[in-house]
């Protein structure tokens, strides 16, 4: 573990803190670039992330809020008001729906922008992960392969070797990341369809990787996140088959335009 990154002066530099923060930036990165080869205004990028992160901020806190929600009971203002307990589930979601609402009232093309953002969640995905294996959190369960890790000062405390879950997920996400953007996303004729696929592919990632995390089971020996889980890979495919649209050629101007998925 190594939790502060470095000290300057009184100011200390958590090593989380520092990957969320470069999580966020090669994010705004990506969609500035995404943003001035389809000749928006690169601005756009930074109202995605700034809402993003905002939406995600509450959405996190609310899913912690409800998944403690008898310790909420015993002390309501503490867990409300405390800098800790986020879950990542409930950003994701609290982020979607801001930067849905942001897009539409934008006036932008939801369907081709979400293809865009969700490749771009594994990347954030799989750096914000690097600041969990050095902060502790996030851990496997005990095994004995060769790659194990201790975590003798993390939140539960691993003074054995543990699977480095973290790691396997930053691996997972930024593989994930390059099938979606150079491998889908180029080939699919249906705008949505990349979105639709990556929260299929988060939703299937996170499920089985719970099997070797210490997440405590909540009903029919699964974790909060499974459910949660399952229900990304269910959204993905509502959307897959009720909310794509498909791409055609603009005879006048040669551009892709979106007409709706014909009724079948």
């Amino acid at each position: 573990m190594h939790p502060e990154l470095l000290h300057i002066g009184p100011l200390t530099v958590y090593t989380y803190g520092f990957m969320m923060a470069t999580a966020f930036l090669v994010g705004y990165l990506i969609l500035k670039h995404e943003a001035v080869k389809r000749g928006d205004n690169p601005d756009f990028a930074s109202s995605i992330i700034f809402w993003g992160a905002i939406g995600g901020i509450l959405g996190a806190k609310i899913f912690y809020l409800i998944e403690f929600f008898h310790e909420v009971l015993q002390d309501p203002i503490g867990m409300i008001f405390s800098g800790a307990g986020l879950v990542y589930h409930g950003g994701l979601v609290g982020g979607a729906a801001a930067v849905i609402l942001l897009i539409v009232l934008s006036k932008k093309p939801l369907g081709e922008w979400v293809d865009i953002i969700g490749p771009v969640l594994l990347i954030g995905q799989g750096i914000g992960r690097i600041g969990c294996f050095f902060a502790g959190c996030c851990h496997g369960v005990a095994c004995d392969l060769p790659w194990a890790v201790t975590f003798p000062y993390a939140s539960p405390p691993a003074n054995y070797p543990v699977h480095p879950t973290q790691l396997y997920e930053t691996l997972i996400n930024i593989s994930l990341f390059f099938v979606l953007v150079k491998l889908i996303r180029p080939r699919t004729k249906r705008a949505g369809t990349t979105f639709a696929l990556y929260l299929i592919f988060a939703g299937v990632e996170r499920f089985f990787m719970e099997f070797i995390r210490v997440n405590p089971k909540v009903s029919l020996g699964l974790s909060s996140a499974q459910f949660t889980s399952m229900a990304l890979v269910m959204a993905g495919l509502i959307i897959v088959v009720f909310f794509t649209k498909e791409k055609s050629k603009n005879p006048s101007t040669g551009k892709d335009h979106l007409r709706n998925k014909p009724s079948e």
